[in-house]
C-alpha cells in the first residue's frame, strides 16, 4: 500500500503514467479507506488486514493479480469522471483477458450481493467471467493525481501460471502507451519503508474508522 501511494507521488513528479503489478507473500485482506475496521473483522477471518488509501470494499488477496495505476493531473485520464475512469480501466483489463483466450464481459449493471465485499457482487463495468466477477478496482483522486488499485481473481491454475502472459497482454492492450521498466531506486525504497511503518502498519491508521 505504501509503494502504491509513493507511485502516485512519482507519477505526479514525472507527469507520466506509472503501473505496478505485484503479488502477496501471504493471504491477506485489503479494505477501503472509508470502511469500518470492526465491520471488516466480522466479515472475514483472513489476516492480516490492511487499509487502502483508495475507497471500495473488502478484497481478499489469497490468489490474485494485484495492480496499481498512478495517473498524474496532467494526463487526460485524470479529467474523466469517476464512472468513466472506472470503465476505461476495466475495458483495458477486459482486453488483456481476451488476449489470454478467455471470454470475459463487462457488467452492464450492478449485481447487488454482500454489501462491503468487493467480489461477492459487482459494480457496473466490472469484469465478469461465466457470470461471476473476476476483476474489480478502487480509485481515489487527489491534487497529486488519481490512484487506481485493482485485483484480478481467476482460477488458481491461471493465477499461478499465466501472470507474465497477462502482464504482457496488459502492455499490448494499451497501444497508445510506450511502456518501460522503472525500478524503485534506493531513496524511493526508503520513502516506501518509512511510509509503511508510520502509516500503513500503524494501528491508528488501520482502526481509524
Amino acid at each position: 500500500m505504501a509503494a502504491d501511494e509513493v507511485l502516485l507521488q512519482q507519477a505526479c513528479h514525472h507527469e507520466r503514467l506509472f503501473m505496478r503489478v505485484y503479488a502477496w507473500d501471504q493471504p491477506a485482506v485489503s479494505f477501503g479507506y472509508f470502511q469500518s475496521h470492526d465491520q471488516i473483522c466480522e466479515l472475514t477471518q483472513v489476516r492480516p488486514l490492511v487499509r487502502r488509501w483508495t475507497a471500495g470494499g473488502l478484497v481478499s488477496h489469497v490468489a490474485d493479480w494485484t495492480y496499481a495505476l498512478a495517473i498524474p493531473v496532467s494526463h487526460p485520464w485524470y479529467a474523466l469522471k469517476a464512472r468513466e475512469s472506472y470503465s476505461q480501466m476495466h475495458q483495458w483489463v477486459h482486453r488483456s483477458l481476451v488476449a489470454l483466450g478467455l471470454n470475459p464481459s463487462l457488467a452492464p449493471a450492478p449485481i447487488l450481493k454482500g454489501p462491503g465485499q468487493c467480489f461477492l457482487g459487482a459494480e457496473q463495468d466490472d469484469v465478469l467471467l461465466d457470470g461471476f466477477k473476476v476483476a474489480g478496482a478502487a480509485q481515489r483522486r487527489s491534487r497529486q493525481g488519481l490512484l487506481i488499485q485493482g485485483s484480478i481473481q481467476l482460477s488458481k491454475t491461471i493465477i499461478q501460471t499465466q501472470r507474465m502472459a497477462w502482464q504482457k497482454a496488459m502492455h499490448a492492450s494499451s497501444p497508445s502507451v510506450q511502456w518501460s521498466d522503472v525500478p524503485f531506486d534506493e531513496p524511493t525504497l526508503v520513502r516506501i519503508h518509512d511510509l509503511a511503518q508510520t502509516k500503513y502498519a500503524s494501528e491508528d491508521f488501520l482502526r481509524r474508522r
